[in-house]
């Protein structure tokens, strides 16, 4: 064969650019490609053929039928002039073309009689490759068999596309959740860094109220309570929006007073309504005074309405009422409604008003304060119940928001419990372990306010070096400390010195699953900061007459299991028995993945053990493995992973000892 210059086509360097931005080369088999190269090898009835790329100096082979090889110098390619075609080329006979005839590849080799390659062009232009179908014998392809290669041949472009897409979606999805972690991470730690100095702004003023003062500094000191208290619920609704969109806010299904909570609204509301406005609640006498759901969520939405309600509302009513609408045999229907006479929204602004950041009016935010994410949690909150909130106005005549929620009936009347401890505790040393010197200045002040002696750890290793010098009746323990946190601390106290002291964690953090976490490491009790003079004396009230060996138990709502049954109790008990014996495995088996990185296991795993938790209703650590098995499929586990797997784990072992017991 006559020595043959190699062929470049005129835009080789912008055609290498374009193969290279698929980043084909050397990568591992594709079911896909090998699909589409079985296609060609059946649809022209050869024994012969490939998908190939070729760049500066090679033919490689990404799939291919009798060849044998990954790559072939490009130098002795057929494929180096198909790349400079716009259409197919194809060689009945070898043998009687000029250019070929000679070729190695021809005489011997691969004994080439026919040829048929169409080149693999980008959506660009550029020739990156070849589809080819080759034979030993010499044959022509009909139309349709040309057709079909040309078919075959934009599909493994469009699969290239497609990867390449892939590729790209996955890189912002994991700049997007880099984004989400670090926002996590910032609002924590902001919830940490604005808490703190609040705590103490709070705090002391709540001391300088008790001091005696004339009535121009009462009026100032009653100004800063209630900027301190704004600031607060401004920062609440920023973590409990964050919760919610990270979907780690969770909805609570345990037994309240309906009737006390909502005379606890009432009563908590009232001293902020003006002289010119009266706030009524109307009650159903046919409403049950127990029922099952989360009383704190239901708080937090009658606050919310009821408090957006009397700000916006300078004379008139503002009524809240709540009627029952149906009864089953298992549940209440309750409708919420909470009606003012006040600016009310225009029409076309209530499509709008459940998004965050959004008030009716520019000058509502100027005139009223306020940051907008009140309503928007508050629906949030009600679709997180499976329900839906309505609002109904007329500007300048009032507004009305309302909301029906499902609750379960109780089984049991609630009794009155006596109040623990009414009478001071009397003499007590406290430990305190902060490292923040505004907090220890103010603690020192309330402590001691209270009649209580305080010492001051700077840390977790000098509050153990105090417990194993003094006798203290309760520790104060601050999660976020130099040397030794909170949590290394208290393990220390529990599993190294042996000590069942009660300790109250106190923190300004507002990470989600840390008030269960402060219970698995030994902690009796837990008090947000900034806390309350009379929150604080009564959390110690309370950890001082508990049992401290006994953390609070949980409660097992065997109710979806009973319908399940249909009155069979052996069936019920094979259930207890299969969970008992299968959960604490598939947990050994899950943390076991966790640590090794195995993702695919912990997915398995994961959605096994979802749906046993559930049949048992233990919807909290039902939550905790879908939030890990999401992260599974991310790929990447988040900084609190370790600390959802830890409380399941807990949570777990609790579980498994209560239906022992059962």
């Amino acid at each position: 064969m006559k020595n043959i210059e190699l062929p470049i086509p005129h835009n080789e360097k912008e055609r290498l650019a374009a193969l290279k931005r698929y980043n084909i080369l050397d990568s591992l088999p594709d079911n896909a490609f090998n699909d589409a190269t079985k296609l060609v090898s059946y649809i022209c009835g050869v024994p012969i053929a490939h998908i190939s790329f070729i760049d500066e100096s090679r033919q490689w082979f990404k799939s291919e039928i009798g060849i044998g090889v990954s790559e072939v110098p490009r130098e002795i390619s057929f494929c180096r002039y198909t790349i400079m075609d716009t259409k197919m080329v194809e060689i009945p006979d070898t043998l009687l073309n000029e250019r070929f005839k000679e070729d190695p590849n021809v005489t011997g080799g691969f004994k080439v009689r026919f040829y048929a390659g169409i080149p693999l062009t980008t959506p660009d232009g550029y020739n990156i490759g070849t589809l080819c179908a080759v034979d030993h014998v010499s044959k022509e392809l009909n139309e349709d068999q040309r057709n079909a290669l040309s078919i075959i041949a934009k599909h493994v472009i469009n699969q290239l596309e497609l990867s390449t897409k892939n590729i790209e979606l996955d890189a912002q999805k994991k700049i997007a959740e880099r984004a989400v972690l670090a926002k996590d991470s910032f609002l924590a730690n902001m919830s940490h860094e604005i808490r703190t100095p609040l705590n103490a702004i709070i705090g002391f003023t709540d001391l300088l109220a008790q001091t005696k003062l004339d009535t121009t500094q009462r009026d100032y000191i009653d100004s800063v309570q209630i900027a301190g208290e704004n600031l607060l619920l401004i920062i609440n609704d920023i973590l409990d929006l964050s919760k919610i969109e990270s979907g780690n806010l969770t909805i609570e299904a345990q037994p309240f007073n309906l009737k006390k909570t909502l005379k606890h609204v009432y009563n908590l509301l009232k001293i902020k309504a003006s002289s010119a406005v009266e706030l009524n609640l109307f009650v159903d006498t046919e409403l049950p005074e127990m029922v099952i759901g989360d009383q704190g969520r239901l708080n937090q939405i009658l606050v919310n309405l009821t408090g957006n309600a009397l700000k916006f509302t300078e004379e008139g009513e503002v009524t809240v009422s709540v009627k029952k609408v149906n009864e089953t045999d298992d549940d209440y229907s309750l409708r919420f409604s909470v009606k003012d006479t006040g600016i009310g929204i225009q029409e076309e602004k209530l499509k709008t008003i459940f998004e965050r950041f959004t008030q009716a009016e520019e000058s509502t935010t100027r005139r009223f304060g306020g940051t907008g994410l009140g309503l928007s949690i508050v629906k949030q909150l009600v679709e997180l119940q499976n329900s839906e909130i309505h609002v109904k106005s007329k500007e300048g005549r009032g507004s009305e928001f309302s909301f029906t929620l499902t609750y379960k009936k109780v089984d049991y009347v609630e009794t009155p419990i006596e109040k623990l401890m009414e009478e001071h505790p009397g003499k007590l040393k406290i430990l305190l372990c902060e490292d923040n010197a505004l907090n220890q200045k103010l603690a020192k002040s309330v402590i001691e306010n209270f009649g209580f002696e305080l010492d001051i750890a700077e840390n977790g290793e000098e509050g153990i070096d105090l417990l194993s010098k003094n006798n203290y009746d309760l520790v104060l323990m601050d999660l976020q400390m130099p040397i030794k946190d909170g949590y290394q601390t208290t393990e220390y106290i529990r599993k190294e010195m042996k000590l069942n002291i009660p300790i109250i964690a106190m923190t300004a953090h507002s990470l989600v699953g840390e008030q269960e976490r402060c219970y698995d490491v030994g902690m009796d009790a837990y008090v947000p900061k900034p806390f309350k003079q009379a929150m604080l004396l009564e959390t110690i009230k309370t950890v001082l007459t508990k049992d401290t060996n006994q953390p609070p138990k949980r409660k097992i709502d065997l109710l979806f299991l009973d319908e399940m049954s249909c009155g069979n109790p052996n069936f019920k008990q094979d259930m207890i028995d299969l969970f008992i014996q299968k959960i604490p495995n598939e947990l050994a088996q899950l943390e076991e993945a966790f640590n090794t990185n195995d993702m695919e296991n912990v997915k398995k795993l994961t959605h096994n053990m979802r749906s046993s938790l559930d049949i048992f209703m233990l919807k909290d650590l039902s939550n905790f493995l879908s939030i890990i098995e999401q992260e599974a499929i991310m790929g990447k586990f988040t900084s609190e992973s370790l600390d959802k797997i830890n409380i399941l784990h807990c949570g777990i072992i609790e579980v498994v000892k209560i239906l022992k017991e059962l």
